[in-house]
């Protein structure tokens, strides 16, 4: 399932399918971070007010604005995707 990476949940990890629209030298900025197509990320916790969101890609911690969150697709496996044990 596709979503945007400030949808997430804590907890919630999946690998970035792509970075989409908005300004070119955010998106430039965003991927240098290490935020690129078939990275690994996990959304580590949300501010209160849930913006900057935290994540770690790399290895290492990574706040973003909301803003710029959602501008990166993930491809994220959520619990109801997975198959069910038993009948």
């Amino acid at each position: 399932m596709k979503v945007r990476l400030s949808e997430m949940k804590p907890g919630e990890e999946g690998v970035i399918a792509g970075v989409l629209g908005g300004d070119p030298l955010t998106i430039r900025r965003i991927m240098e971070m290490g935020m690129v197509k078939g990275e690994k990320v996990k959304v580590i916790r949300n501010a209160p007010l849930k913006d900057p969101i935290e994540f770690e890609v790399k290895g290492y911690n990574l706040s973003l604005k909301r803003d710029e969150a959602e501008t990166i697709i993930v491809e994220v496996k959520r619990r109801s995707d997975s198959p069910r044990n038993g009948p």
